[in-house]
Order: C-alpha cells, then structure tokens, then sequence
C-alpha cells in the first residue's frame, strides 16, 4: 500500500497537546461520562494540593508564632481533611481513566481489526503480518498506557502547576516571577524538541513493528528452515532486525528521559532564587517565614509535577507515535468498491471485458483479457508457472479488481454484487486452503449462517445426501475433529477436502478449483470428481491443475502467459503451447 501519510501541517498539531487531544476526541467520544468524572475529581485534587501550602503558611505565620497549640491542632485536622480530600479524588480519577483506557483499547483492537477485514488483498501481499500485529497489539497499548496513567496525570499535574503560579504571582509578583523564570527555559527547550522526540518515537516502533515481522516469518516458515539447515540465515536475519530495533529504541530512550534531570535543574534554581530572595524580603520587613515556607511549598507544587510531566511528556510522543501508525491503517480505504446495481446485458454466468491487470503497473499479467464463460460449463486454464492462472481466478473471484476494463458476474458487473452475495456464487478452492482454530465442523459451516444454523444430525444428513459423508470417514473423530492453528496438525491433503466440502456444500454458481486435487491421492481425486457431477447442472467449473487427466474434460481451455489469453482448443493444442512455451524459456 502506499503508506497514509499526515500532511506537514497535521504533524506540527499533533506535537502541541491541545492538537493531540482534538485528534483524539472521536477515539473517547464514548467515554465521555467517564473523562467528565475523572477531570472533575482532577480538579478537586489539585484545589486540595494548592490549599495544602496555604494552610501550613497560615498556621505558621498566626498560630505557631502566637503558640496558639489548640490553633495548630485545628490546622492539623483540616489540613488532614483536605489530604484525605485529595486521595479519595485522586483514587477516583485513577479508576475513571483506568477504566477509558481499557475501553478504548478494547475499541481501537476492534477497529483495525474491522479495517483489515475490508481492505484488499493487494494490502496484505505488500505489508508483512507481524507489523499489522504489532500495530493491533502494541500501538494500541501503548495508547491504552497512556489514557490510563500519563493522561490523568498530565491533566493532574498542568492543573495543579496553573494553581501554584498563579497563587506564586498573587502572594507575591516578583519573586513568583524569579520562581517561574527557570519553568519558561525548560518549556521553550520542551516545545523546540518536542517533534524530534515524536520522531524518534515513531522510528522505534516501525522498527518495533519490523522486528514483529521478522519473528512471525520465521516463526511461519520454520519447517523450511529446518529442512534446509538453515537456521544461521534466520538468526542474521532477525540479529540485523534486533539491532536495529535496538539502536532506534536506545535513540528514542536517550532523548524521553533527556527532560527528566533538565526538569530536576529547573526546580532546583527556582528553589535557590525563591530562598535569596525571599531571605532579602525578609530581612526588610516585606516577608513572613510562614509566607516563605508556603512559597517554597507552592515552587515544589509547581516544579514536582513538572519532574512528572518530563515522563508524561515521553509517555505524550509516544503515543502519538502509535497513533499515527494506527491512523495510518483506519484511513485506508477499500480499492474494492461497489457500483450501484443494474441490470444484466447478457446470459453469461461470468465475462471478461478487456481486462487489464498487474500486480506492478509496468508489468501487466494480463493486458487485454476477453471471454465468457457459459453455465454448466467446465473451463481450464493451463500456463506455465507464474503465467496467470491463479491472478486469472482471483480476478474472477473478485479478490482484486481488474486496471481497466470489467468483469461481469451474470451480466452484471461484479463490483454491483455485496461481498456476502459474491461469495454465495463463486465457490473458490485455494492450491493451499487456510483452516480455523476449531473442529471440522467450524470450518465446514464457516461464513453460511444456513448452515451454521443446522444442528449436527442435520448436518450430518446433508452431507450423505451429497456424499461427502465418506471424505470426512477420514477423520478419526469425523465432524468433531480438532483443527489446530492454520490446521497444522492435519496434512495439506486433508485441509484441501475440508475446503472441498465446505465449498461444495454451498453449492455455487461458479466453482473455481486452484490445485484443488494437487496433495490428494488418486482413489480420494476420483471420489471428489464423482461428488462434483452430482453438482448442479448449471455449475461452472473453472479448473487450475497441471495434471492432464484433471482436464482434459473440460469444454474449454484457456492458456495464459505474457499477459495474453487465449483459447487453446483442444488439449493437444494446449499442449503444443505448454511444449512451445517450454522450448521457447
């Protein structure tokens, strides 16, 4: 795909927090009761956390110089009130956001993955799984951290760092701006490296995500590695990812926690300011001790949260790294569109018109494809390897829609037809069939609500009214047979007749069998061969096989290669392509 791209603009919003929190909005928008009491209970936290520093510059300044001790006690106990005050909203706001975080983690898994079911399959054949895995996995959670903890938190502490300047700037103006000089540095330097960080970030998780894909190749494809004794190559390979992922998380690393000791400095000069000179005021009579002790409270109030928000802030970029990453997918549209219905032209169950398709532009499999086929009809297609008959089929199927021209689905074009209602007419065999976690019978009544409806007598009796009773014989435990992960642990010649079955008993218009006997023995071939004439007489069969006795039946060859169909007659003239082709390469 060509990957979603923000404009420069959106970028530069999405580092300032206001534009971050306006690009998260619809993300929360159902969590709204949940925020409003969580910001509520902020609030009354922090007006705890400001009241605090008064009380004790109050009791210092008017009970303890007066050895007022019944007056110091007053003071305690409402100074524990307004503690005890602060953690029961504190504990509140924490269980609120806690409770947004794991919603919208729980919604934003749900979308992805509900954007990846309407994506193309061009999609897929350009992005390696494992960084669509770590995108659903570890983008969203961090997201989900960052709702839950640094969100609050950066709320908490911006409140609590508003109400301390301000009360700094009203008790006194001069020293509250000695105080908060250091805070305007730091916050300059913040916002000049704030989109490096978000940078950084960002290329740490696509390395992140780089490294899931290389652990989910190898991890697929480790027979193959066995087999071969390859293991060294697979160690470089994910050694080299490792590194990478490495390097780049150590350069986002160095500069998240850059801002936590330029943060510590910040709060320690403003400290030695606020302690000259709020000495010097008293020394002329313009200060209280009780007013300096408050004062330097009220620096650590304003300084302590801002120690904080140096994590919150690394917390911030990354997770609007991750959210970038998982915008990037929510904004992909579906290249597969559907046309409004209209009425058929012809009798054709399905035509090709001048079809034009590549999987790269400058390399068309097929550049000018036109032909019919009839109902009842059997067709072949036969090519040498990586000629296009499996592209052919899929553009048939609708997998991927043609660059120019049409394809016609009963004199309609395809792209009129809803997903549900192609998939009940075109039947698709794959050379390599894909199994579910489950039973047999999961995977048998899999995407066919009629069937799934069935209970298993009647299932049962449905499968020996169509003889497939004696392919599923195979099966120790027939129906209920358990299917493990991608149905490995069953051979490929047994996946390809549960497909066989579960495509069958949905009797569609079109079937179309890629390899679909190529890993079946000849006595279950001729069984599958038998259960297909008892198909409906207006069945199309399109047949994808290198074996002649697969298709020499058929009504009508089709030979691909060097993006040009043509019909090929009888089998002796395919042949004679295949030999040409042959002596041709």
């Amino acid at each position: 795909m060509n990957p979603y791209r923000l404009s420069s603009g959106e970028r530069r919003e999405a580092t300032s927090v206001i534009g971050a929190i306006r690009r998260l909005a619809p993300v929360m928008a159902d969590q709204r009761r949940s925020i409003i009491i969580a910001f509520a209970a902020t609030l009354v936290a922090s007006g705890a956390s400001t009241t605090a520093p008064w009380l004790i510059a109050r009791t210092v300044d008017i009970h303890i110089r007066a050895g007022n001790y019944p007056g110091v006690l007053t003071s305690a106990a409402l100074l524990l009130a307004v503690y005890v005050t602060g953690l029961i909203a504190t504990y509140v706001q924490t269980l609120q956001m806690g409770l947004v975080g794991r919603r919208v983690l729980f919604n934003l898994r749900n979308a992805i993955f509900t954007k990846l079911q309407e994506l193309p399959l061009d999609f897929f054949n350009q992005n390696k799984a494992g960084d669509l895995i770590s995108r659903i996995n570890n983008d969203t959670d961090k997201l989900n951290v960052f709702f839950a903890q640094a969100l609050v938190q950066l709320a908490a502490n911006l409140f609590l760092m508003g109400g301390a300047a301000l009360l700094l700037l009203m008790l006194n103006p001069r020293l509250g701006a000695a105080a908060l000089a250091p805070a305007v540095v730091v916050f300059l330097i913040t916002r000049a490296t704030g989109s490096v960080v978000k940078a950084r970030n960002a290329a740490s998780l696509q390395s992140l995500g780089a490294l899931s894909g290389e652990i989910q190749e190898s991890m697929s494809n480790f027979r193959v590695i066995v087999a071969f004794n390859r293991v060294d190559y697979f160690q470089t390979q994910f050694k080299a990812a490792n590194d990478r992922n490495y390097a780049a998380s150590v350069r986002a690393g160095v500069l998240n926690t850059f801002f936590i000791p330029l943060y510590g400095l910040a709060m320690n000069c403003a400290q030695v300011a606020v302690l000259g000179y709020g000495f010097y005021l008293i020394t002329r009579g313009q200060f209280t001790v009780g007013l300096l002790i408050g004062f330097l409270l009220y620096v650590n109030s304003f300084y302590m949260p801002l120690r904080q928000l140096a994590a919150v802030w690394s917390s911030f970029q990354l997770a609007m790294a991750s959210f970038d990453r998982i915008s990037d997918v929510l904004a992909l549209e579906s290249n597969l569109q559907q046309l409004p219905p209209h009425e058929g032209v012809d009798n054709a169950v399905l035509a090709f018109e001048h079809v034009r398709f590549g999987y790269a532009k400058d390399r068309p499999v097929l550049r000018d494809a036109s032909f019919v086929l009839e109902h009842g009809k059997t067709y072949a297609l036969v090519g040498p390897t990586g000629g296009g008959k499996t592209t052919t089929a899929s553009l048939m199927a609708r997998l991927y829609d043609p660059d120019s021209g049409r394809v016609l689905l009963d004199g309609k074009d395809i792209r009129t037809f809803d997903a549900g209602e192609r998939a009940r007419r075109i039947g698709f065999i794959l050379q390599e069939p894909f199994l579910f976690t489950g039973s047999i019978r999961d995977n048998i009544v899999y995407g066919h609500e009629g069937l799934r409806a069935l209970n298993d007598e009647q299932l049962a009796a449905m499968l020996r009214a169509k003889n497939l009773d004696t392919l599923l014989a195979r099966f120790d435990q027939g129906m209920a047979t358990r299917v493990t992960a991608g149905g490995e642990g069953i051979s490929l010649g047994q996946r390809q007749i549960i497909a066989f079955i579960r495509v069958v008993l949905r009797e569609p218009e079109i079937l179309i069998l890629d390899e679909a006997t190529a890993n079946i023995d000849t006595v279950t071939e001729q069984q599958l061969e038998q259960i297909l004439n008892e198909l409906p007489p207006t069945t199309t069969r399109v047949i994808i096989a290198h074996r002649l006795n697969t298709i020499e039946n058929a009504d009508e060859i089709f030979f691909i290669n060097g993006g040009e169909l043509t019909r090929a007659g009888s089998m002796q003239d395919a042949l004679d392509l295949l030999l040409h082709q042959h002596r041709a390469s």
